[in-house]
């Protein structure tokens, strides 16, 4: 038996931790949209792209948080 594919809405919204209505407001559409395509199981080309650039936002952010942290540690060995 075939495993049903977890709705992209519903499996970045649980990822995350975070409600519909929060990840509509970080992707700049209404929770009603978000509610939608999962009912009806449909996925438009914007919305898709729209989450795929808000992850990865989130993964660039983790990056440069890292080297960031990194730069920290540097200078402080250079220090001494």
């Amino acid at each position: 038996m075939e495993e049903k594919e977890i709705h992209l809405v519903k499996r970045v919204s649980k990822e995350l931790g975070i409600t519909y209505k929060e990840l509509s407001e970080k992707i700049g559409y209404s929770e009603s949209n978000l509610r939608q395509s999962v009912s009806t199981n449909k996925l438009s080309l914007q919305l898709k792209k729209a989450i795929e650039l808000y992850l990865e936002t989130i993964s660039l952010k983790k990056k440069v948080d890292e080297a960031d942290d990194f730069k920290s540690i540097l200078r402080t060995f250079i220090e001494k």
